[in-house]
């Protein structure tokens, strides 16, 4: 067996293998070696061989079968062991989870205990660094610093922190209870500054940079004493003291006090400019607008204040620059902001009008369409489109007058102020045109629009007639739109090329207004003729003027009589109430004209007898008392003549002839007095018609 397992060489080949038993077997070479080829003899080796393989197959095949079994007892072995280590991870994984929370609990205790440790103890500091903060505030208000702190020398840094805070606690003080002691402790700030400022000079000096180090920490909190809340008065103030020691001391004291001023413009001014700017630039247009304007201003009048001093040859161009350099960020789009805010505001005004009035705004067409329908109205004086009941209201408010007037005047002056020279006029031309845009397009314009749709037909019954009193409102505002052209636009474009420009579109808005103001009055005395057309068709009856018992007559006039004047002299009062200037008597005159066209067809409508005739005359005695009112020498001239006429009606037929050559009827076309001779009940007797013709 051992002899077969030597047969076995790695790597393993079959018929190396045969050939290396067959040479190791007697008998078994080739033909030809030293000893004699014997079959039998290999046959039988190989025989036994097989025999030895099949019982080392046997025997490996057992080992393996143990092996195996080993294996998997091993296995099992092995795998309830990794269950049993699975178990134990899971309850220590377990355990550290809760020790994990238990850990978390107790640092969350710890952090809240912290915490309320803090609370309690960053309070008693405080209370205690105010105890002593009072204790110093104390010695200021009495008037002697006795504490080590502040006489002690080498104490600089503590007392500098010290006067810092005591510094920032007096600038919230009132000025009026605490001026001397504000002024102390401001006193003191600057000597320490002083004494700073001297000790980092020293350490300079002597090459100690870490004392200039540790100085200059000190020193950058400092920010200068202001015995004011007045930047530029402090700053004022301050140049003048400085201005009467720099030429003792100076050979160049023009150069010393321009760098000064130098500084406070750059450094002191810019900063407050910018911490009173920044703040509100984006969130607060208004704020912006009112703050840039009067830092702009206070800052110029301070140039003009250092002016006086001696900064060199060109001291007015070298405070322009520094203005400039100041203010260059804010004024590039300053014009921008001021339109934007301007449109903003004027809008905000006139929606809550409207509100107030639970009016919500009508568009005003534009385009082909409207423009026809102006034109046509303008030339036929037709209400086209349905009439609104405004109930009375004119949509017009002095009070939303002033606060555009009022917002536009101080755009105008911040304008003024803050503009370029160069850009003066344009930009005065923009917030004017924001002024035209929302005073007389959206809220005049608006008005008159809708007053005129507002306006009833002619044939309205009891039609209340409110346009006049858009007109008055409408006046009102055009003088005050006038006043502020005149006083805050003209003086910032009198000498340039938009004067003109203004001026055209000035008067362009205004001819706009007038015609529509024209259209509404037109058609307004229209509606009166109307109404009053109503009220005779009413009242007048044929029996007034051709009674059935001449001898008993009673009445003065007759009742349409009475109640026409009652209405005419409430409107002659209503026009004047409404009007001013010239206007007044044109619009009375062209009323008074149409009042005497209406009666005098009216009275041609009847036939009158002689106490018809005499009871016509009262009438048209009593119209010529109302045309009085009236004040226009035509219209009573026109009633006068027609008072005339209406003697034909009751004069003896001898006496026409010499009636009709009258002075008051001699200039009368003839067919207009045969036309009221005709009316009289007698005409067809031979006798009148005889003497008439």
């Amino acid at each position: 067996m051992a002899t077969t397992a030597e047969l076995f060489e790695e790597p393993f080949v079959a018929d190396e293998y045969i050939e290396r038993l067959v040479w190791r077997t007697p008998g078994g070479g080739s033909r030809g070696g030293s000893e004699a080829f014997d079959p039998k003899r290999l046959l039988e080796e190989f025989v036994n061989h097989i025999q030895e393989l099949q019982i080392m197959d046997e025997r490996i095949q057992r080992k393996v079968e143990k092996l195996e079994q080993q294996c998997q007892k091993e296995a099992k072995e092995f795998a309830k062991k990794v269950q049993e280590l699975q178990k134990s991870n899971q309850v220590a994984f377990q355990h550290f989870q809760e020790l994990d929370e238990h850990i978390s609990y107790v640092a969350t205790k710890v952090c809240h205990l912290g915490d309320q440790l803090e609370g309690v103890n960053t309070p008693r500091q405080r209370a205690v660094e105010a105890q002593k903060l009072m204790k110093y505030f104390n010695e200021f208000l009495d008037g002697e610093l006795k504490s080590d702190v502040f006489t002690n020398s080498e104490k600089i840094k503590e007392a500098a922190d010290i006067i810092q805070k005591l510094h920032l606690i007096a600038q919230e003080l009132p000025f009026d209870r605490f001026s001397d002691v504000k002024s102390k402790i401001a006193s003191k700030y600057h000597d320490l500054e002083c004494q700073l400022i001297q000790e980092f000079t020293s350490a300079q000096r002597r090459g100690e940079i870490s004392r200039m180090r540790e100085v200059a920490a000190v020193l950058l909190h400092f920010k200068g004493a202001y015995l004011r809340n007045d930047i530029f008065e402090d700053a004022a103030i301050l140049c003048q003291r400085v201005n009467k020691q720099v030429g003792d001391i100076f050979s160049n004291p023009e150069t010393v006090l321009a760098k000064l001023i130098q500084n406070v413009f750059e450094i002191k001014l810019q900063s407050f400019v910018k911490d009173q700017l920044e703040e509100c630039r984006k969130s607060d247009a208004e704020q912006y607008l009112k703050n840039l304007y009067d830092l702009y201003t206070r800052t110029t009048n301070l140039s003009s204040k250092l002016m006086e001093f001696n900064l060199g040859t060109d001291k007015q161009t070298f405070l322009s620059k520094l203005i400039k350099s100041i203010f260059i960020s804010y004024l590039e789009n300053y014009i921008e902001v001021e339109t934007g805010y301007l449109k903003s505001r004027s809008a905000m005004i006139l929606q809550r009008y409207y509100d107030s009035k639970n009016h919500q705004k009508r568009a005003i067409g534009t385009g082909g369409i409207q423009d026809l329908k102006e034109r046509i109205r303008q030339r036929t004086n037709l209400p086209l489109g349905p009439s609104i009941d405004t109930h009375g209201e004119t949509f017009l408010s002095q009070e939303v007058v002033v606060n555009l007037l009022q917002e536009t005047k101080q755009a105008f002056e911040r304008c003024h102020r803050l503009s370029d020279p160069s850009d003066l006029p344009r930009n005065a031309f923009r917030i004017f045109t924001i002024l035209v845009e929302f005073l007389c397009i959206e809220h005049i314009d608006y008005a008159l629009e809708t007053g005129l749709a507002g306006i009833p037909s002619s044939d309205s019954r009891n039609a209340n007639l409110y346009f006049l009193d858009v007109v008055q409102q409408a006046n009102t505002i055009f003088h005050l739109f006038d006043k502020q052209f005149n006083d805050h636009l003209m003086p910032l474009i009198s000498s340039s090329p938009k004067l003109s420009e203004c001026l055209q579109k000035k008067k362009e808005i205004i001819e706009q207004m007038e015609m529509k103001l024209d259209t509404g009055i037109d058609r307004t005395l229209n509606c009166m003729i109307g109404q009053m057309k109503h009220i005779l068709a009413a009242e007048q009856k044929k029996t007034d003027f051709k009674p059935e018992d001449e001898n008993n007559v009673l009445i003065q006039y007759t009742n349409a009589c009475v109640k026409v004047c009652a209405y005419v002299r409430k409107q002659v009062e209503k026009i004047k109430n409404s009007m001013d200037g010239k206007n007044v008597d044109t619009v009375l005159m062209e009323f008074g004209v149409r009042f005497h066209r209406l009666i005098y067809e009216h009275l041609q409508q009847y036939s009158y007898s002689c106490m018809g005739g005499m009871l016509a005359i009262c009438d048209v005695a009593e119209y010529r008392k109302c045309a009085k009112d009236f004040k226009i020498p035509l219209v009573l001239q026109l009633f006068d003549t027609l008072h005339a006429l209406c003697n034909l009606l009751v004069v003896a037929p001898d006496n026409l002839k010499q009636v009709c050559s009258g002075e008051q009827l001699a200039n009368l076309d003839k067919n207009i007095l045969h036309s009221f001779v005709q009316l009289r009940a007698d005409y067809r007797s031979a006798r009148l018609a005889r003497h008439f013709s």
